[in-house]
């Protein structure tokens, strides 16, 4: 195992930057259009999440592509977001069909974010690899998307420091091919060079999240214990997507996120103690946690 890892030449940062105004002629073509890839059987929840919480960041429009199985429980969680029925195996996972609806999809889109519930179809590595190599715009990339990758996949986007990758420790001991307690003892220094080695900027979830993109590196201070539950992460890939699709540079949206996404956990807390927070609980108190920010 490697421990102590030492990365030099990065600029800690200890500032958290403000949300976009809102101009007074906005409308919803403009403020930012997110195509989520999310769900399987069983994970319907997970897309319900990312939208929901996705529509909480201020996207304009938010459409929610799922297998088709799962689209009417996926459309039953929120009126708000649109979504798209795509093709699926007999487990009611994404099959090869989807992939290409999925790229004709994202061509419309500022962003793309997915993974979330999607399970571990074959042709789930065909999906997110043919959004790497074609989508020209900012992508997030989280849980089951992250499993099917590599370092070396990771750095064929061709506009790399648009892609934000969110993974827990597991998924990124996976991705670089080392331990849980490896990766727990150094996290800041694996997660830079991460970052250095492919370009994207990575957020590696957990207590006192790290954001990176290589040069610098921001250690989150919001958040707390009763955010580890099941659905936390989906409300974070959602969050990121809309904040992106706001023209919020990548590395900035990834901060920003990370830190509201947590505060929302501060705050709900204290309503619901850490115990009872569940994570649609993180969705509807994120507007609080936006508004005590730009009250600061």
């Amino acid at each position: 195992m490697t421990h102590g890892v030492y990365v030099d030449n990065i600029k800690r940062l200890d500032s958290v930057g403000q949300l976009p105004e809102r101009q007074p002629d906005a409308h919803k073509g403009n403020c930012g259009r997110v195509l989520i890839v999310a769900g399987s059987m069983g994970m319907a929840g997970a897309a319900v999440l990312s939208g929901r919480a996705c529509l909480r960041g201020g996207a304009g429009l938010v459409t929610v592509a799922t297998p088709k199985s799962q689209q009417m429980i996926v459309a039953c969680g929120s009126p708000c977001y649109m979504t798209i029925p795509l093709d699926e195996d007999d487990q009611g996972q994404l099959n090869q069909k989807a992939a290409d609806r999925v790229a004709l999809e994202a061509s419309s889109r500022n962003v793309v974010v997915v993974g979330p519930g999607c399970g571990k179809p074959p042709s789930l590595k065909h999906l997110v690899c043919n959004l790497l190599a074609t989508h020209s715009g900012a992508l997030v990339i989280d849980a089951d998307a992250l499993n099917v990758l590599t370092p070396d996949l990771l750095g064929t986007h061709h506009a790399s420091s648009r892609v934000v990758i969110t993974p827990h420790p597991g998924e990124f001991a996976r991705l670089t091919g080392t331990d849980i307690p490896t990766v727990q003892a150094n996290r800041e220094e694996l997660a830079i060079r991460l970052a250095r080695q492919t370009g994207v900027v990575v957020l590696l979830k957990g207590h006192r999240t790290i954001v990176t993109d290589g040069s610098s590196i921001y250690v989150n201070t919001t958040g707390n214990p009763g955010m580890a539950t099941g659905g936390s992460g989906d409300v974070l890939s959602g969050f990121l997507g809309a904040l992106l699709a706001q023209g919020i540079p990548t590395l900035d949206a990834a901060i920003l996120g990370a830190f509201l996404h947590g505060l929302a956990g501060d705050i709900a807390a204290k309503d619901f103690t850490q115990m009872g927070l569940i994570a649609s609980d993180l969705v509807d108190y994120l507007p609080a946690a936006c508004a005590r920010h730009s009250a600061c």
